[in-house]
């Protein structure tokens, strides 16, 4: 298959996410073309322990793998031609000479308008291709069409959106209900998919049964009186049950969580990470909160001392929980003449006890 789209990147798609790459590819059907100026960007990021740097270093790391297979430096462009395994095809790009001038007072500026030099040109060195610049700049895309260069985001280009159905309903009758548990959801739904994670068995009595469903597909049937018996505080809600279930299980790597303030996201998360290190599955809780306007620590604070009680507000939902599942854990003790005292050390205790860290992106 020929290819058919050569994608230009900005620094921001790569330092977004380096593994985008390898979609953009499409089997190596497409032509990454990854401008000099770009490279040089990345070069000062490689240095930042954070998750620029990371990305920055990750793509370093595909390009030293690269094998090149060509070097064209016939004038007005030098393209180095590499490929990373069988399907991915990146070209390094570059001018002999550039009309934009290096400001050094508008260095961002002077990069944005050399990458879409960069942009510009590759519709010339690849006249059968469609030439697409990928920025997530809304700037840099507007300087893309004043050089009427076709400009896109990270994600027009995609021509399907996943629809997720979180949690499925299916109608089963209920003496059916004590057999499902282990069993595979394939068996007992055809029209499964991998993003049905949490099933609703409903049966035409009135009776209903949930689960989740593993990554291998496998049934594991929602228990109240087994899978939350001991905990301090315990679900509430189906969504709480559901959550809290696929943590305890401790089968999925990554759980991502989206519900409004108040619902118990956090307070659901610490008590089964809790949990899960009592039973030693894990050796500490590790809590990231960023806040909104910077990853850099003292961007937001300032770089004097006293940095925990200024963070205080960006932990207040990591206090508050703490100060829940304490007051919870002392209900049933005998009043104290102190009780904030008495919270305070169990905070202190539980911090102590579980290991729990704090810690703030890019460190």
């Amino acid at each position: 298959m020929s290819l058919n789209k050569v994608y230009v990147l900005d620094t921001n798609i790569i330092l977004h996410n380096s593994n985008f790459i390898k979609e953009l590819c499409d089997g190596g059907n497409n032509i990454i073309v990854i401008p000099e100026t770009v490279l040089i960007e990345l070069e000062d990021f490689k240095k930042n322990f954070t998750e620029l740097g990371y990305q920055a270093r990750s793509f370093a790391r595909m390009l030293a793998s690269c094998k090149v297979e060509s070097v064209d430096t016939q004038e007005p462009f030098r393209v180095v031609k590499m490929r990373h395994g069988e399907d991915v095809v990146i070209h390094l790009f570059s001018k002999t000479l550039y009309t934009s001038d290096i400001d050094s007072q508008f260095i961002n500026e002077s990069n944005d308008k050399r990458i879409i030099e960069v942009a510009s040109g590759a519709q010339e060195y690849y006249p059968d291709y469609k030439v697409i610049f990928l920025s997530l700049d809304v700037y840099a895309r507007m300087f893309g069409l004043f050089y009427n260069v076709t400009v896109e985001s990270l994600r027009e280009d995609r021509s399907d959106v996943p629809e997720f159905e979180f949690v499925k309903q299916l109608s089963l009758d209920s003496s059916l209900f004590n057999t499902l548990d282990k069993k595979l959801i394939s068996e007992i739904d055809p029209e499964y998919v991998s993003d049905n994670y949490s099933y609703e068995f409903v049966s035409p009595d009135g009776n209903s049964a949930h689960a989740i469903i593993s990554p291998g597909g496998l049934i594991h049937m929602l228990s109240e009186e087994l899978d939350f018996r001991g905990l301090e505080v315990k679900p509430i809600n189906l969504k709480q049950k559901f959550f809290m279930k696929a943590l305890l299980s401790n089968m999925y790597d990554i759980h991502v969580i989206d519900a409004r303030a108040g619902s118990g996201k956090t307070l659901m998360a610490f008590v089964a990470a809790m949990r899960l290190v009592s039973k030693g599955s894990y050796e500490k809780i590790v809590y990231v909160r960023n806040s909104i306007e910077s990853v850099d620590k003292g961007a937001d604070i300032g770089y004097l001392s006293g940095n925990d009680e200024k963070f205080r507000i960006y932990n207040m939902a990591l206090y508050d929980t703490l100060e829940f599942i304490a007051k919870k854990k002392m209900k049933k003790r005998e009043n104290v003449q102190e009780p904030q005292v008495a919270i305070e050390k169990k905070v202190a205790d539980l911090i102590t006890k579980y290991n729990i860290e704090k810690l703030w992106p890019g460190e």
